[in-house]
């Protein structure tokens, strides 16, 4: 950076630094696709993304505040800009990242602290809907959950649903493609979605927070994307893991959570029949079921990204 090159996100550069004694405590410590996240010195965080859908934190987390006693963040403030820009101010939550912290905690502080979360999960576990939709009646938003809508699934709204078979019409429109005795064969294997629960839908590493020297929970944090979704969708979208480290926790996790094998079996089933996450051989698996041939399966089965 030369004197002359101002900061995108501040304006700030070398030679104003160079003209005064002022020193900046507020630094951007995370971002991804259009937002960014501020340290505001030590006690308040700052979070700027656009204001289109979904903008679901505020309201999400001020409901797990009032209906658990999970430990999460407490909101200050939170507005949309005039620039289509979304603002929201929080505490600062005490302890760091699992993911600064899971390398250096010993197995059995692994496992306590994989009880512990999950226990404070059980209270989410309490709270049901008659629909598959966001605390304030409006569509859900789940990349995972819902394949085939392409590289920006993520923006897609879902319901709300009412039914299993709304849940299915909105969970394979990648399976076009599919032959019907197969899509038949998955539709028979599909468990009950209710009672639709509430889930945070993202118990990744970044995402639990944790006391460095004691190992234990401090707070779990991003309630975006939370809503009412299936009863097994918690412990199915657990079983997907963003490195070694995310696989150990979630696996762990999932030890302690109530058993959705089905769910997360049949979710799974969609993901290879859709081409997604290398379930090549569970795909022809299925295939073979139906009494298709292993060869077939690249012409009968449309792969997505």
């Amino acid at each position: 950076m030369t004197n002359e090159t101002l900061c995108s996100a501040c304006t700030w550069s070398p030679d104003r630094q160079s003209h005064c004694s002022y020193k900046s405590h507020v630094h951007i410590f995370y971002e991804a696709s259009d937002r960014g996240v501020w340290s505001i010195g030590s006690k308040y965080i700052l979070k700027e993304r656009s204001s289109k859908p979904p903008s679901y934190e505020s309201v999400n987390t001020r409901f797990v505040k009032d209906n658990t006693t999970i430990p999460i963040p407490s909101l200050l403030k939170d507005w949309d800009d005039e620039d289509g820009r979304y603002f929201l101010i929080a505490e600062r939550v005490p302890g760091e990242p699992l993911e600064r912290v899971w390398p250096k905690m010993s197995t059995p502080a692994k496992e306590k602290l994989a009880q512990q979360t999950a226990e404070y999960l059980k209270q989410l576990r309490q709270l049901h809907s008659s629909k598959i939709q966001s605390v304030h009646g409006q569509p859900v938003y789940d990349a995972f959950l819902f394949a085939g809508y392409g590289p920006k699934g993520y923006e897609v709204p879902h319901g709300p649903l009412l039914s299993d078979e709304q849940l299915w019409n909105e969970m394979t429109p990648a399976l076009k493609n599919v032959p019907d005795v197969v899509r038949a064969l998955l539709r028979e294997k599909m468990p009950p979605a209710q009672p639709y629960t509430f889930t945070h839908g993202d118990l990744t590493t970044c995402n639990i927070m944790v006391d460095p020297d004691t190992h234990s929970l401090t707070a779990i944090i991003d309630w975006e994307n939370a809503g009412y979704f299936p009863v097994w969708w918690e412990f199915a979208h657990a079983s997907i893991s963003f490195g070694d480290d995310d696989k150990e926790w979630k696996d762990l996790l999932m030890s302690y959570m109530p058993d959705h094998s089905a769910g997360r079996l049949f979710w799974r089933d969609i993901q290879a029949l859709a081409g997604r996450f290398s379930l090549v051989d569970r795909r022809r698996e299925l295939l073979r079921e139906c009494g298709i041939k292993d060869d077939d399966s690249s012409q009968e089965v449309e792969a997505t990204s």
